[in-house]
């Protein structure tokens, strides 16, 4: 197939591109990192360079960054008769590093060892999203024009709640109802896997107030770490035993999830009582669960632990989105990928549901139809995060087939 050995021709390109991507550090502004500028300017002068009918760069509007934007690259290859534009949405921000110490390299020194490319970003979103752009390259080099458009989105902000991308976007006025969207933000490693529904998410930032004292008055401080390590232990208990039905759509995960994550500072001294405690929960949480009886739940225990320790506690939801209705597991752009799958790894693959964070399910609560799919070890926001390069390769050859027959 002559696609297929062009994408075989352009593999130290490829592997070249995303090896560029995790160099470029887009840490989220949130998790502490630069934001996505560089790693935007980065794409958009390769784009340039490739036969691009349109590139649009959209800007959303973000202090939290000492530019004051955070980039969205919006590219069209114009089809021949096209009836609607199939998007492939990909983001650009990465996840801190966390420990260095569990880091065998250093996170933005992209290391090729054992058949894989290691670093921050390397399965996420940096291998799907060199294999997209290296797809759409493959047929532009061979003169392909498909039916449809073919549309490249790369978006900022996809770890803290899309609202400087993917959301941002939707605002613009560039998508259309009956456009298709493929979101290559998840998968496994056999690339049979078609993610079609994804849980609501829940985020919990639980602030605990109450007196700081010296540890050997503790008659005179109100322990606020005292008070949240009882208050997220009942909390953690209560949830997964009230919350506790199985969906097997979900397969790997196939319950609702709530996990203490995060844990901001609270003193510099061990002979310091804090008097005030933060730290977070994520939940994901089936679709069949009503988001505000849980916080109600929430809220009762809350003001248990109140009382008993004399604090007050306060309840925030930095990210909170319902899980929104999925995609039709017979829709067209799921019977082109399968196809796609069957004739190129002979894999017959099969349709499901994950915990949620990807654009597809903010795109699925516009009522438009989005798909999941990549090939990959779930290594994401891990130390030694990887990508095996045969997946990378063997991936772009699926998005290159899929393109020209869309």
């Amino acid at each position: 197939m002559d696609i297929i050995n062009h994408v075989e021709n352009l593999k130290e390109d490829i592997i070249e591109g995303l090896k560029k991507f995790i160099s470029i550090n887009s840490v989220n502004p949130r998790g502490g990192g630069p934001g996505e500028k560089e790693v935007a300017e980065y794409l958009e002068s390769y784009m340039k360079t490739m036969k691009f009918d349109e590139i649009k760069r959209y800007d959303a509007p973000d202090d939290a960054v000492k530019y004051g934007f955070r980039p969205n690259i919006v590219a069209l290859y114009k089809g021949k008769k096209p009836k609607r534009t199939i998007w492939f949405i990909t983001h650009m921000d990465k996840v801190p590093a966390g420990d260095l110490s569990l880091w065998e390299t250093d996170p933005f020194t992209p290391v090729v060892k054992d058949g894989k490319i290691f670093g921050r970003g390397a399965e996420d979103n940096g291998s799907s999203l060199i294999a997209t752009l290296f797809g759409l390259k493959t047929i532009m080099d061979l003169n392909i024009r498909p039916e449809n458009n073919i549309g490249l989105v790369f978006v900022s902000d996809e770890e803290t709640g899309s609202d400087y991308g993917i959301k941002y976007l939707l605002k613009q006025g560039i998508f259309n109802k009956n456009d298709w969207y493929y979101v290559p933000d998840s998968g496994n490693d056999e690339g049979s896997f078609i993610e079609i529904a994804e849980k609501s998410i829940l985020w919990l930032k639980i602030i605990t107030e109450g007196k700081q004292a010296h540890a050997a008055t503790p008659n005179v401080a109100r322990n606020a770490h005292r008070a949240a390590i009882y208050f997220a232990k009942e909390l953690d208990e209560f949830l997964h035993e009230k919350y506790n039905a199985i969906d097997k759509m979900f397969g790997r995960v196939p319950i609702s999830t709530f996990e203490p994550t995060k844990k901001e500072y609270n003193v510099d001294n061990i002979n310091t009582i804090p008097g005030t405690d933060i730290l977070y929960f994520d939940c994901r949480i089936l679709p069949q669960y009503d988001l505000s009886e849980i916080l109600d739940d929430i809220n009762k225990i809350k003001e248990k632990y109140e009382i008993k320790f004399d604090v007050k506690i306060n309840i925030e939801t930095p990210q909170i989105e319902k899980a929104p209705a999925p995609t039709q597991p017979d829709h067209p752009m799921v019977i082109k990928l399968k196809e796609s799958l069957k004739e190129l790894r002979n894999i017959d693959a099969f349709v499901g549901g994950i915990g949620g964070g990807t654009c597809a399910a903010i795109l699925r609560h516009e009522n438009l139809p989005a798909v999941v799919w990549g090939t990959m070890d779930h290594t994401a926001h891990q130390p030694n995060e990887y990508i095996k390069i045969a997946h990378l390769i063997s991936d772009t050859k699926v998005y290159a087939h899929l393109m020209r027959n869309l």
